[in-house]
């Protein structure tokens, strides 16, 4: 029933309308909650850009550490991906399709995409208790011989589970060949706590 508010004399009655029961400041439940979930997913891609992941640094010089294995530290799994499409073979595979789509979207001349060739390496590793971690890449190609060449991503406080991504593309995937051996390494205080490699790496 509509409230009465007399204004005036006898007779003269004004009326306000009822507002619903879920109606929050002239706006309905639903359009309040919307805008509340429009707030956070704004707050998380913000969130989520200022957070990317750290970028390899590319080592002139890697001293040789100690290895001090840590069962707190450990690699769980390492994915290789060789983005080469001229030697893509057609395939009914999802991932293998959704793959080469992710890497080489974006790339619109010949020289993005010549720059988007090589190997990417996804590699999956595991810290039970903080620490400040470097990841090391350490690898060999084709056309270097036995020289080594290292990546190196530094991390923070590093906890549960992470994926670090190196990359060996462009000139010097196409000058120096192929990734023909590969170790990778967990390094704490300068001492090696884990490490996964390639079964050609000596």
């Amino acid at each position: 029933m509509a409230r009465e508010h007399s204004e005036g004399g006898a007779g003269e009655a004004r009326q306000f309308p009822r507002r619903g029961p879920f109606d929050i400041g002239g706006q309905t439940f639903f359009h309040a909650r919307m805008q509340s979930r429009y707030g956070l997913l704004v707050a998380a891609l913000l969130l989520a850009a200022c957070t990317a992941p750290p970028k390899p640094v590319e080592l002139v010089r890697a001293p040789v550490l100690p290895l001090a294995l840590d069962s707190d530290f450990q690699f769980r799994k390492v994915k290789r991906f060789i983005n080469q499409p001229e030697t893509f073979q057609p395939t009914q595979n999802e991932m293998i399709n959704f793959e080469r789509t992710r890497v080489n979207f974006g790339a619109l001349s010949a020289d993005e995409r010549r720059q988007r060739q090589g190997t990417y390496f996804d590699v999956f590793w595991r810290a039970d208790r903080a620490a400040d971690l470097a990841v090391r890449f350490e690898y060999r190609q084709a056309k270097l011989g036995n020289d080594v060449r290292v990546q190196e991503v530094a991390y923070r406080q590093a906890r549960g589970t992470v994926k670090t991504t190196f990359a060996v593309t462009g000139d010097n995937y196409l000058w120096d060949g192929p990734v023909t051996a590969w170790r990778c390494l967990l390094v704490e205080n300068n001492r090696i706590v884990a490490f996964t490699q390639s079964y050609l790496w000596k």
